[in-house]
């Protein structure tokens, strides 16, 4: 036993672990090194509501992971509380025991994630077998259980997790991704039928799945999933709750909205620790608009901890996350951005279009004889205006088009470490539309207005306001919250900008830092 454990439960070189988190980004594995910060974090906060108490030495504390993969949150878990609890329960074989089938619980999101896990913390993918570390369980899941979970179907999707019918109404040998965790009412009774008993966790930490593919657009479109992990741990009220997820919430994504909202006026997240390039969370991965973790404290409300690490940097700094409908996330960035709001002017995306602005698909090719010139991303064209469904008020006026996806990954800046973010501007006469694959800025009252528009939207200033909460390739109406609107009869420059916003010599320097200029 004591060689199994040790085996176990040390440090290993290389740690298989390891080097799954680093083999896709199709299901993206926690890092043991990234768990064990998740896990310092906690430990900290623990300590801070406990007169300096230490968790790993409380053989009361119960843990979840919900959305159990390698297991790593549960193996490093186990790992802190056998050395922890070394003066509690001194014999290693009983210590080991009672942590495993008292301590530590977890859900599998597949019948294969689940099996891993349980290799990586009773050194068998069988809690009852003859290599298991766990000498009590009844049975041979353990606490890492995991049941195939039917999807609750609508007439087109799941009524819990919008998975698209036409394609996970699968046969029972193919992975349908219904997570049990989130396909419940309520959780509380389900976590009673899995573990048995009226279970109360007090910690609740793991690595959600991050979205599911919704049969939209090109076959690339997909749903968030995340936040309904979220949503259903705060509803089984733990102690602690940890989560890593995509950034993306913080602007933006599918139906993130109300989800948004209730994060950023909720005071109990009191860490907040964001990493902008996700490689620098996950060696190799690219998550589009970086990762984040967060913990949240059921009874300690407050100011929270925002922590940007990126560039082998820390920023540190303790604010309230609603001061904006959107979050900024760096905390440089914020000074800046109040600066602007401060002179009161009107937002900019009031003269942005949504999207769709004429009606017209990516993928409509026009025509040559239309009385419309048509910009399309695949070469410009001509289209007859009875087939321009929407917009029509804008037709006859001057405008500006502009590109909604950005010119490079938005999270990712080039070699120079600096991001260009807005990619084709240019005036739009009259008589002129276009496909969804651009935004309308307008209507502008000449050709001359629609000109200083551009100038202004290519400074450097404008472009990286936009760049504060802009986290994917996408650009958007509400990308454009934080740039005010100027008097267009006249022409902007980024220093007639910077002297009206009376920014400092550093935040001009961060500024021509981060965005590169625009020829």
């Amino acid at each position: 036993m004591s060689a199994k454990a040790s085996f176990t439960l040390r440090g290993r070189n290389p740690d298989v672990l390891t080097c799954i988190a680093n083999l896709s980004n199709d299901e993206v594995f926690t890092p043991p090194e990234f768990a064990s910060r998740m896990l310092d974090t906690l430990a900290e906060a623990w300590a801070a509501n406990n007169g300096g108490a230490n968790i790993w030495a409380d053989k009361t504390v119960k843990f979840l992971d919900p959305c159990t993969k390698t297991g790593v949150f549960l193996r490093e878990i186990t790992s802190r509380l056998t050395e922890g609890l070394k003066n509690e329960i001194a014999d290693l074989e009983k210590r080991v025991n009672h942590i495993l089938t008292k301590q530590v619980f977890g859900i599998g999101i597949t019948h294969l994630t689940s099996l891993m896990a349980r290799r990586s913390v009773y050194c068998s993918k069988h809690a009852k077998g003859e290599h298991s570390i766990a000498k009590s369980f009844p049975s041979d899941d353990g606490n890492i259980w995991f049941r195939r979970t039917e999807h609750t179907w609508g007439d087109t999707k799941c009524e819990f997790c919008g998975a698209p019918k036409a394609i996970l109404d699968r046969d029972v040998e193919l992975e349908n991704y219904a997570y049990a965790f989130i396909h419940t009412n309520n959780i509380k009774t389900r976590l009673a039928e899995i573990f048995g008993g009226n279970m109360q966790f007090d910690v609740i930490i793991g690595n959600p799945p991050y979205q599911m593919n919704d049969g939209g657009g090109d076959g690339s479109s997909a749903t968030p999933l995340y936040h309904r992990f979220i949503e259903q741990a705060l509803q089984l009220e733990p102690k602690f709750l940890s989560m890593v997820v995509p950034s993306k919430w913080f602007s933006g994504g599918k139906g993130l909205d109300e989800f948004r909202a209730k994060m950023l006026s909720d005071q109990r997240i009191r860490y907040l620790i964001d990493y902008p390039n996700s490689r620098d969370a996950f060696n190799g991965v690219d998550v589009a608009g970086g990762v984040m973790y967060f913990l949240w404290e059921k009874d300690n409300q407050g100011t929270c901890m925002v922590e940007t690490r990126a560039n082998g940097q820390s920023i540190v700094a303790e604010r309230f996350l609603n001061e904006h409908e959107v979050f900024v996330r760096d905390n440089r960035v914020l000074g800046i951005v109040k600066k602007v709001k401060a002179q009161g002017d009107h937002e900019f995306s009031t003269l942005v279009s949504a999207r769709r602005p004429f009606g017209i698909d990516a993928a409509y090719e026009g025509n040559k004889t239309g009385e419309l010139y048509l910009y399309t991303s695949s070469g410009d064209s001509r289209i007859d205006r009875k087939d321009v469904v929407k917009g029509t008020d804008l037709i006859g006026q001057w405008k500006v088009l502009l590109s909604k996806t950005s010119s490079e990954h938005a999270g990712q800046p080039d070699k120079s470490g600096r991001k260009r973010v807005l990619s084709r501007i240019e005036v739009m006469p009259p008589n002129s539309v276009a496909t969804e694959s651009y935004l309308v800025v307008g209507p502008f009252n000449s050709e001359l207005e629609a000109e200083h528009a551009v100038e202004y939207l290519r400074t450097r200033f404008v472009r990286f306001l936009v760049s504060a909460i802009l986290l994917t390739q996408n650009i958007t109406r509400g990308s454009f919250v934080f740039v005010p609107i100027q008097d267009f009869s006249m022409s902007w420059t980024d220093k007639t900008l910077y002297k009206r916003y009376l920014l400092t010599p550093e935040e001009i320097e961060f500024i021509e830092s981060t965005i590169r200029p625009m020829e």
